[in-house]
């Protein structure tokens, strides 16, 4: 397999002045002599024309003759060469692709919605010019594989395990979801001589068939996460509760006692809605 080789061709400034010396010398000299013979010379000014290679910033040509590799010119500026090359244009600027939002299945088997930004470029010219029929098509088709794979490899969340929360998933695990997609990209990618500058997700949600099942489903965790905080709570103020009245000896309370001031704490401090207060004018047990 061939390599990208870097050549610098004539320099341009010096051969445009022969040129047009040649081109408009040869007419002007064609009418006051009144021959025909040199017109030779502005034959040969027109044909030098054909050979000028102009490379702007962050670009390359890539040169060809008859069908064969010539070489690559990456240095900026005007320069000649033979007039019978070929000459093609690649990018060597960073370029952004935003892929478009794919279903995807996740590790789970719950259909997902899911797309990439990409930053990539050119690095290896012969590679993008001549081992793949077309690098920027072949960016947008491998990034959608890629993402493809990486959705079925890591599930959408793992909020319903406890026993998994530091797992890998595509919501929560950014930076290790994001360096899995560059590695991938990169192996894909560098058949055509790209080099993957940036990967990340664009866009992430659930498909809309189960997004609405999804959503209660969270907020259910939700809730029995923050039902739990309250009565862990709840508990170790009541326990504090009743560890104060024995120190202080307020008020001496037996078991039944205990176990329904216990019940009216949990109660109160456990309800949605705060506690209507009843003031009681009898007696403990009345």
């Amino acid at each position: 397999m061939k390599a990208e080789k870097i050549i610098k061709p004539a320099n341009g400034y010096l051969l445009i002045f022969i040129a047009i010396t040649l081109f408009f010398g040869g007419i002007f000299m064609s009418i006051r002599e009144e021959t025909p013979v040199y017109l030779l010379a502005t034959l040969v000014g027109f044909i030098l024309f054909f050979g000028f290679i102009l490379v702007n910033p962050n670009s390359s040509k890539v040169i060809l003759l008859f069908g064969k590799y010539v070489g690559t010119v990456k240095q900026n500026g005007l320069f000649w060469a033979n007039p019978l090359y070929k000459k093609k244009t690649i990018s060597l600027r960073a370029s952004n692709f935003d892929s478009e939002r794919l279903k995807v299945n996740d590790k789970l088997g719950n259909p997902v919605m899911i797309s990439t930004i990409l930053v990539w470029r050119v690095t290896e010219t012969y590679k993008a010019a001549f081992d793949v029929d077309n690098y920027e098509n072949f960016v947008r088709v491998q990034t959608d594989a890629a993402v493809r794979k990486l959705a079925s490899m890591y599930p959408y969340d793992n909020f319903a395990d406890e026993d998994h929360e530091e797992d890998i998933t595509l919501r929560s695990s950014v930076n290790e979801v994001s360096d899995a997609l560059e590695k991938e990209l990169e192996e894909r990618l560098s058949i055509a001589g790209i080099e993957v500058l940036e990967a990340r997700i664009g866009y992430l949600a659930y498909a809309q068939e189960i997004a609405s099942a999804m959503l209660k489903r969270q907020q259910a965790t939700a809730i029995v996460a923050a039902r739990h905080k309250i009565v862990e709570g709840a508990v170790s103020m009541v326990e504090m509760a009743l560890e104060e009245l024995n120190k202080k000896e307020i008020v001496e309370l037996d078991e039944d006692r205990k176990a329904a001031m216990v019940s009216n704490l949990m109660i109160v401090l456990c309800g949605d809605k705060e506690a209507s207060p009843v003031v009681n004018t009898g007696t403990l047990n009345h």
